[in-house]
């Protein structure tokens, strides 16, 4: 009987998870480049034992590394299932020289995984929320660079404009210094615009 199940959009639910060691198992997601959000959960025929729940990790593939698990949450059985969202996760070249031999593997992988390793509730660490104010800087700063590219794609110089009695303008520089002002307020108080 499988105690843990894998949704993965589009795709069937995955149940075969590999028993690593006592408390620790793994199962591979295939062609996981394109995955967004993957769901975790206990599927409800063999529950945690008493005072414990399950650390969810992932690992994304790289052809030249071995897995380096990235910690996603936990689900118990007071909390039987979690919806992670995996597309912004770093890949290992993007983390510098960290890896780690968790789950017993050292080989290269070119699939994802997912592994659960059973804890007691005492060890479970929680992830921290991504709605702090570090998100919403890095969220406004991605978000002024869009708007700041797009609008550069635009820019044509006053000799080859074609005159159009129907149309306004704005000065590029008013554009870009109103993008200034709100990255320097960004950076004085990430808050500001609430």
């Amino acid at each position: 009987m499988a105690m843990f199940g894998v949704i993965v959009s589009g795709r069937l639910v995955q149940t075969e998870f590999q028993q690593i060691n006592e408390k620790q198992c793994v199962t591979t997601i295939t062609d996981a480049d394109n995955i967004n959000h993957i769901v975790v959960f206990l599927t409800g025929s063999i529950p945690f034992p008493e005072g414990t729940a399950g650390q969810v990790f992932f690992s994304w593939p790289d052809p030249n590394a071995p897995p380096n698990w990235q910690l996603l949450g936990y689900i118990s059985n007071n909390k039987p299932s979690a919806i992670y969202k995996i597309s912004n996760l770093k890949r290992l070249h993007e983390m510098g020289d960290y890896s780690n031999l968790m789950f017993g593997q050292s080989h290269i992988v070119h699939n994802a995984q997912i592994g659960i390793s059973i804890e007691p509730f005492g060890n479970i660490q929680e992830v921290p929320s991504p709605e702090g104010p570090d998100v919403q800087v890095t969220f406004a700063q991605k978000m002024l660079k869009s708007f700041m590219d797009y609008v550069l794609s635009y820019s044509i110089t006053q000799a080859n404009m074609i005159p159009d009695p129907t149309a306004t303008y704005v000065p590029l520089s008013t554009v870009q210094n109103w993008y200034t002002n709100f990255e320097r307020r960004l950076a004085q108080h990430p808050n500001f615009w609430k």
